[in-house]
């Protein structure tokens, strides 16, 4: 009999990790990989978050603190809500996590009961799907697509929704499409979501700061008033600070649900870091000026990527609104052959051959739901996305 408990059966390791993992490993092997798969931003934390880090361990701020945060963090997350997306939130209605990823986890696991189900869009960030197992409800998939602009569209939203939908999970702008929905699109789930007041909304706002042209950002909250009392908005400093390695993720929404997710990291992870409550709090009440500047070079990177992909035969690549991430179909590249005599039959075997042809790391589109399609991270410096482009055109051309 085995030890491992029959839940864990009902999940898999996150395929992001593990791409990240294969390009380290043949890199230690002495290949020269350039890995397009993590979501994590190349810009170093700015210098005021790192010193506030450091001076909050010099001033001995180095104990437990609040299961779900500090005050003063909680109070600076109120301000930036109210500063950033128009949001009137108490410190008693937000929740401080290690990344959004627990925050997420907390709410699924404090939330949902067998049979519950949670929608979630396609393409998704991997971890949406497990997390809602893990807590004991079943996910439901709306399909999109490239020709919606892999937009959720009101009639499929609504055509999912039933009697045991207990959530909406909706991410904008998107990991992994980068697609971001207009204050237009969004009013028109939103007006969905009115009909059906036992649904709530988890949103994923992640990205927030990572927009594009003329694009402006919005949350289904700030669209749709009446939506308040059952929206759990969710963010983090992760993107935007170039602070993944901090894990600090937070989020605001009813009472009952947030003391709800304190109850649930009571007895998992506790507090998050108390430097990490630190250093986010400089990083949501200090200077903001470096953001435009970062989000203006992601832009650049983000049109040398969806030009280049373009070149290459056998892909199609959207152009996104936001986040670091282009979702290109490999449609055109489907029973092709490799140079090597390898039949290409699906976007996994067609990130596998270019891993190990080229040497460029992609996730596969299976992982996030939605093939035959793959997501490229443009995270990294322009000269190595330009050598991983032209990586990828060469391998196009390969196929036969």
């Amino acid at each position: 009999m085995s030890i491992i408990a029959e839940s864990l059966g009902r999940i898999k390791p996150s395929p992001t990790i593990a791409v990240t993992t294969k390009a380290a490993e043949l890199r230690a092997a002495g290949r020269d990989v350039i890995g397009l798969g993590a979501g994590e931003p190349d810009f170093d934390t700015p210098e005021n978050i790192k010193t506030a880090g450091k001076r909050a361990i010099d001033e001995g701020k180095t104990k437990y603190t609040a299961v779900d945060g500090i005050p003063e963090l909680k109070k600076a997350i109120c301000d930036k809500f109210k500063r950033d997306n128009g949001l009137s939130y108490e410190p008693s209605q937000v929740s401080v996590g290690t990344g959004g990823k627990q925050i997420i986890y907390n709410a699924m696991v404090a939330t949902l009961n067998p049979g519950d189900e949670v929608i979630i869009p396609t393409p998704y960030w991997v971890s949406y799907p497990d997390m809602v197992l893990l807590g004991g409800g079943e996910p439901v998939f709306v399909q999109t697509s490239a020709e919606t602009s892999f937009k959720m569209q009101p009639e499929d939203l609504e055509a999912a929704i039933n009697s045991k939908t207990k959530w909406l999970i909706f991410n904008s702008p998107s990991n992994p499409s980068g697609a971001g929905y207009s204050h237009d699109e969004l009013k028109a789930l939103t007006d969905v979501l009115v009909r059906h007041p036992h649904v709530w909304i988890l949103t994923d706002d992640m990205y927030e700061h990572l927009v594009y042209d003329d694009f402006k950002f919005v949350t289904p909250a700030e669209v749709e008033p009446s939506l308040y009392d059952r929206t759990l908005t969710m963010n983090g400093v992760s993107k935007a600070y170039s602070m993944t390695g901090w894990r600090i993720g937070y989020a605001a929404g009813p009472q009952e649900l947030i003391k709800a997710m304190a109850k649930v990291q009571s007895q998992s992870t506790s507090n998050p870091c108390s430097i990490s409550q630190y250093a986010s709090l400089e990083a949501l009440e200090g200077t903001q000026d470096f953001i435009p500047e970062r989000a203006k070079v992601f832009e650049e990177r983000r049109d040398l990527v969806v030009s280049m992909l373009n070149q290459a035969p056998g892909l199609s690549c959207p152009k996104p609104e936001g986040a670091f991430y282009v979702y290109p179909s490999c449609a055109g590249c489907m029973g092709k052959n490799t140079e090597d005599g390898k039949v290409i039959e699906s976007d996994l075997d067609f990130v596998t051959a270019l891993l190990e042809t080229e040497g460029v790391a992609v996730v596969h589109g299976e992982a996030f739901g939605l093939s035959p399609h793959f997501r490229v991270s443009y995270a990294t410096s322009t000269e190595a996305l330009t050598e991983a482009c032209n990586r990828i055109q060469r391998f196009c051309a390969s196929l036969s």
